[in-house]
């Protein structure tokens, strides 16, 4: 949450805080010299930082903005979120933070939106903040106020594990517990009535002065025992207690320092090793770690960031409280609860020194003493959360042995355990581990049995036999209210080719999945529809539910599905255009696709990088991308995505020279076009067809033209408007470079108005050049008959522009951003056949109609010269 106030509401009551308060308050002295500086304050969780800060935000005399972290720790969220805050609705704020993005540009955005005004920045919990955004702020605060300019106040919250950078004339305060007087204090706030003597002296006991335990224990009681009637738990400080404080720090771990910590809990809880006050020995925690196949690696850094605290070769939790709350967040299943008891024993048999029993000790033999169910529903547990963040062919092993567990014994998860180690599988780019997972369907039968046969025989490449199973699962379970079935529906449709209807299925999956509050299940469900749209063209819809999808799984730590998210996002920046978009979110997909075997979202990565680079130009780079992508095998392209990016590749390669390897993945194509399972495949080969004839040769009534003409033909009954406008786009090029100016016209005419639409500003302008090349922009006499062509809001802009109102003036009339006016004038340039601004005059002089714009503009402009004049 991020907020602004000024100095009207006062901040929260604070107890033993007196010189945390104090340094604040040098900190806001509006009498200081030397402009802006910078306090952190540092604690543990639940110790007070927020509350200090709303505190300083409260009681400051100008004009404060608090900003929590992100919710998403991608490249500069935390900076968007300081932009957003500072300037909030302003529809500027991404190209200030394109702006900022550099040694000093922070400090100079900053500056620029807060003016001359005494300001005080609250940022709140920095060791969450991503990674960019806190370098260019410790950049900004090394660098100081700008020449001239007061400098903000910067009061800064981070855990007391995180390393602070080191700023010159910064200051560090650290929050400690509260004493006995202010934990009564403290308690008379939260409770009215106040609290029963006895009571008051059994919590502050229990809570050790910790402010956040004292504050969650007395949520949990009720008035019957606060006011004494009822007795307290025991202990009235329990594991949900010191859950709801440590939980969220806890989370934010990494899942191995998690593990490790875990170990060092239950270690100092068995066995002589709790007893002895030194903490558990570092040779049984390390041992205990091997038994566990606990990474060891974190504990140094543990060490360092104070979390744990090692002397004499003994491990002790710095914080108590935080050792308990590790074990009381650990999982709870039966398989963990399994796994915490044998890992307990293990370690309690080291912690004696009794390594012949720990070995016989391990999880295990526990493991194996469970029923079927159990261990298949474990390893159900394990495989999604495996799926969810993870190597996925490790989720596919452990789905596949949990299907094979509950089949026969559970079969609605015995079914979800099929269909999920599929998915894992089809994420990795294995087809004979899908086939392994359709394969123990032997028990299945009904609409299951049409899945698993009929994708089977996709798999294959046996379409005729897959399509009656395929389409009757569509039929049946696009029917169906359950999301689950919904959701293997239209993965039916999509292996079908039928797009329009996957995505119509997987749009109610997700608001069955919404409407029965499926957390869990609505990131996979967002995945599902953002792909699926993507497929139909619907780049727009694409974007919105991958940006949805995309926080949704960041909420639930689904990071494979937010990879999956990235790369959605990246392949629809490659149609717009947006290069650094593009870049971005293709390496924050790659960056978790790689190391967890998602050749899915892999190929999509960089099938976006290679479109973005051929809509810049570069044919080579974007061929030597794109080559991988379409070969079989363990080192090729996902075995679904192969055939859809061979046109891309024919495209590239043939302008490449490379014409050899572009006719042999076209010949590969055209048997895949013949299958009839991608509506669009007889356009794109018959495109790429023409491409290979114009490589050689092929004359104007040639096979180049043909095959032109046959893709344009093609592509009027697929839908997919961009590919249609890609297809113009090389034909209208073909056609000037065999000196077809006139004819060129048309088809890059449609392109570049396609392009627009769509707002694909990268290839609208390969298609304004090659019309400007034709002489129809630029190189012959404007057409006043093109006026008609203009788009309503187009016509109004040209008319503004005409009377000379600049970008600004003309965003400002018709609430619109400069960027977008400049993107409509670009359009109109090209529809009306002019350079420039310069001749639009001329266009509306000729006797284009100006009545309503014009008497717009004149206002503009006539205020524009009243103010230059100055006062009468």
């Amino acid at each position: 949450m991020s907020g602004a106030t000024h100095g009207t509401a006062p901040g929260p009551r604070l107890y033993d805080r007196a010189a945390e308060l104090a340094a604040v308050a040098r900190l806001s002295d509006p009498t200081g010299t030397g402009g802006g500086g910078i306090l952190f304050v540092t604690g543990g969780p639940g110790e007070g930082r927020s509350a200090l800060l709303a505190r300083a935000a409260g009681d400051f005399p100008g004009a404060a903005h608090r900003v929590a972290a992100p919710g998403h720790r991608v490249p500069w969220s935390g900076a968007r979120a300081l932009f957003a805050a500072l300037a909030p609705g302003a529809p500027d704020v991404r190209r200030a933070l394109r702006t900022a993005r550099g040694e000093d540009g922070v400090a100079a955005a900053v500056s620029g939106l807060l003016g001359d005004l005494p300001v005080l920045l609250c940022l709140d919990d920095l060791h969450l903040w991503d990674a960019h955004s806190r370098a260019a702020l410790t950049a900004a605060w090394r660098r100081g106020p700008l020449p001239g300019r007061p400098g903000p106040r910067w009061l800064v919250s981070a855990a007391r594990h995180h390393r602070l950078p080191g700023v010159p004339g910064a200051e560090t305060v650290r929050l400690g517990r509260l004493g006995p007087d202010g934990a009564r204090a403290l308690l008379g706030d939260l409770c009215a009535p106040p609290p029963a003597a006895p009571v008051v002296r059994r919590l502050v006991e229990e809570a050790a002065g910790h402010p956040g335990v004292l504050v969650a224990a007395v949520r949990r009681l009720g008035a019957a025992r606060l006011a004494g009637v009822a007795p307290l738990p025991e202990p009235p400080v329990d594991g949900a207690v010191l859950t709801e404080v440590y939980g969220g720090f806890l989370e934010h771990l990494p899942a191995d320092s998690r593990r490790l910590l875990t170990v060092v809990a239950l270690a100092g809880r068995t066995g002589r090793a709790a007893a002895r006050p030194g903490g558990v020995a570092v040779d049984a925690v390390l041992d205990g770690a091997r038994a566990t196949r606990t990474p060891v690696e974190p504990l140094d850094g543990l060490v360092a960031d104070g979390l744990l605290r090692r002397a004499d070769g003994l491990l002790r939790f710095e914080d108590p409280f935080l050792g308990r709350a590790v074990l009381a967040a650990a999982p709870a299943s039966p398989h963990h609860r399994a796994r915490r008891a044998g890992a307990a024993r293990t370690a309690s048999a080291l912690a004696r020194g009794e390594r012949h029993r720990a070995d016989r000790l391990g999880p295990p033999a526990a493991a194996r003493a469970l029923a079927p169910v159990v261990r298949g529903r474990s390893h159900l547990v394990r495989g999604l959360a495996a799926l969810a963040d993870g190597p996925v062919m490790d989720a596919h092993e452990a789905l596949l042995r949990a299907a094979e567990l509950l089949r026969g014994r559970a079969p609605a998860e015995a079914s979800d355990a099929r269909f999920l180690a599929m998915e894992a599988a089809w994420a990795g780019g294995d087809v004979d581990a899908c086939l392994a997972a359709l394969g123990l369907g032997g028990d299945a039968g009904g609409t299951e049995r049409d899945f698993l046969d009929g994708l089977a025989a996709a798999l294959t490449l046996r379409f005729d036999a897959a399509r009656p199973s395929l389409a009757r699962v569509v039929a049946r379970d696009g029917a169906e209210d359950d999301p689950r079935l919904l959701l293997r529906a239209g993965s039916a449709a999509l292996v079908l080719g039928d797009t329009a209807a996957a995505a119509r299925v997987h749009a109610r999956a997700l608001a069955r999945a919404r409407a029965e509050h499926r957390t869990a299940l609505l990131p996979r469900a967002l995945e599902h529809l953002a792909y699926a749209e993507l497929r139909d063209g619907r780049y727009s819809g694409a974007a919105r539910t991958a940006r949805e999808g995309l926080r949704a799984a960041e909420r639930t730590g689904q990071r494979n599905v937010a990879a999956h998210q990235h790369a959605v996002l990246a392949l629809v920046a490659s149609v717009t255009g947006d290069g650094e978009a593009v870049a971005e979110h293709a390496g924050l997909a790659l960056d978790t696709a790689r190391p967890h075997g998602l050749a899915q979202a892999a190929t999509l990565a960089e099938w976006a990088l290679a479109r973005d680079e051929r809509g810049r130009g570069p044919a080579a780079q974007a061929a030597a991308r794109l080559a991988p992508l379409v070969r079989a095998g363990p080192r090729g392209g996902h075995f679904a995505l192969r055939m859809l990016v061979v046109p891309c590749f024919v495209e590239a390669a043939v302008a490449a020279g490379r014409t050899a390897e572009a006719r042999s993945a076209a010949g590969e194509y055209a048997v895949w076009a013949a299958y009839g399972v991608d509506g669009a495949a007889p356009a794109l080969l018959a495109r790429c067809r023409a491409l290979l004839a114009r490589s050689e040769g092929g004359g104007e009534d040639g096979e180049a033209a043909y095959w032109f003409g046959e893709a344009v033909r093609r592509h009027d009954g697929c839908g997919n408007d961009f590919e249609r406008a890609r297809t113009l786009l090389a034909y209208g090029t073909w056609l000037r470079l065999r000196r077809r100016p006139g004819a060129a016209r048309g088809p890059l005419r449609d392109a570049l108005v396609t392009f627009e639409r769509a707002a694909a500003d990268g290839w609208a302008d390969h298609a304004r050049s090659e019309l400007r090349a034709t002489g129809g922009a630029g190189g012959g006499a404007a057409d006043p008959a093109a006026w008609g062509l203009l788009t309503p809001q187009q016509q109004r802009i040209a008319r503004l522009a005409a009377q000379g109102a600049t970008n600004r003036e003309i965003a400002g009339r018709l609430t619109l951003s400069p960027r977008t006016v400049d993107h409509h004038l670009r359009g109109v340039f090209a529809r009306l056949g002019i350079r420039s601004r310069v001749e639009l005059p001329g266009m509306v002089g000729a006797g284009l109609p100006a009545q309503a714009g014009g008497t717009e503009a004149k206002g503009l402009v006539s205020s524009r010269a009243r103010r230059s004049a100055g006062p009468s």
